[in-house]
């Protein structure tokens, strides 16, 4: 019996995606809920699981092409006898199954290793005459089949110019960017030619920060089940930094500006395929823990390709931290149509003056890129001080001093 693998609906915003890796080639065993195929959107990448035990049966559309929500991309083969027609590439999920033929065949038509060397070759096995018991097509079949379809190779003249093989430990991969790839692409290109960039840096002593993690994280952990890192701190102290500077927390929208009295912060999280920027809703109504568990929840799903693009859509203010990548400083790019994004970076211990002496001290350079338009350098350089006095002071962020 062949059952339908059908493109399910991914956010009401999203009618088109684009097919990414086959993680299963026709004949592959697959268990339930076993990834299939992955699917990419201009937001994040998700995967079509299987409905059932069997193996991949067609595969309608290949890697790169663009198909509808509810679409049909290929069928999953609960059993061993074919289950008749299948639908053609591009209809919707209504088709029935067909009674299989009668008969004694217990063993496809087409053996596996013969479906998957067709498949990558283009070919469309059933129609390969097969040499094989009862007529059964074999990979040998389908090698002939390849061979009988490509021409003899004309004799090897060399090519003139620039279209020459490239020598020896020269080669070139070319590869199609993901559509995913293609839309962080455009997004940065659409920040750099619409935006008056700016951007103003300071430095943090992380030294309390670090002293009350170590204090709590014991408990902390065992209460809530997540270990108290630095990110909750920074969003803490970024919605207090915002409403002292309430343009960070505005756009442009035409000849208007629109001010917010919530604080949807995204936080930039490298996932598998990219870097992805889920959003925290009324971050100013989370706690500390329902921070760090959001944040969590949020990677996690990353890495496995499960963030959902109404997750990722919106945020009022952005958060990046590339130190966890070692990045010691840097200038981030504005999420359109956002007005700032701040950037954290690797702590380093430094030696600094306090009272009058040099001392080693953990410190954080911070960056802020801010849209000039909206934002003038004053308030720029007071959100930066504000998140200073807090993240060095952070029994501050508690009592809202």
């Amino acid at each position: 019996m062949a059952l339908e693998l059908v493109v399910p609906s991914v956010g009401e915003s999203v009618t088109e995606v684009e097919i990414g890796d086959w993680l299963k080639q026709p004949g592959d065993p697959v268990r339930k809920d076993e990834a299939v195929v992955v699917m990419e959107t201009d937001k994040a990448t998700m995967e079509i699981f299987a409905p059932a035990d069997g193996t991949l049966g067609r595969q309608f559309k290949r890697k790169g092409e663009k198909v509808a929500v509810g679409e049909v991309v290929g069928t999953i083969e609960t059993d061993a006898t074919p289950a008749g027609p299948v639908p053609a590439p591009g209809t919707k999920s209504a088709a029935t199954a067909a009674p299989p033929p009668a008969g004694p065949a217990a063993e496809p038509r087409v053996m596996p290793a013969a479906a998957r060397a067709a498949a990558r070759a283009g070919l469309k096995a059933e129609e390969i005459p097969g040499t094989g018991p009862g007529g059964r097509v074999l990979k040998e079949d389908v090698r002939r089949a390849i061979e009988a379809r490509t021409p003899p190779a004309p004799a090897a003249e060399p090519a003139p110019g620039p279209e020459a093989p490239p020598p020896a430990g020269r080669e070139e991969e070319v590869v199609p960017m993901s559509l995913l790839r293609r839309k962080i692409a455009e997004r940065l290109l659409q920040a750099q030619n619409t935006m008056a960039l700016l951007t103003t840096f300071n430095e943090v002593d992380m030294s309390a920060v670090m002293a009350l993690r170590a204090q709590f994280q014991e408990k902390f952990q065992e209460r809530y089940q997540v270990k108290l890192g630095f990110m909750s701190f920074f969003v803490k102290a970024t919605i207090e930094a915002l409403k002292e500077v309430p343009a960070l927390n505005a756009e442009i929208r035409g000849p208007s500006i629109v001010y917010r009295n919530y604080f949807d912060i995204g936080v930039a999280i490298g996932g598998g395929r990219g870097l992805v920027v889920p959003v925290l809703r009324h971050a100013e109504r989370l706690s500390f823990a329902e921070i760090e568990v959001a944040i969590g929840d949020f990677a996690r799903r990353a890495r496995e390709n499960k963030l959902k693009p109404d997750e990722l859509a919106g945020g009022t203010f952005t958060i990046t931290n590339g130190g966890v990548y070692g990045s010691l400083l840097s200038t981030p790019l504005i999420n359109p149509p956002q007005s700032g994004v701040l950037g954290m970076h690797a702590i380093q211990e430094r030696p600094v003056a306090r009272d009058g002496q040099v001392v080693i001290r953990p410190m954080m350079y911070l960056a802020l890129t801010y849209d000039h338009r909206l934002v003038d350098g004053r308030e720029a350089v007071t959100f930066l001080r504000r998140i200073k006095d807090l993240v060095e002071n952070p029994s501050r962020m508690l009592l809202e001093v």
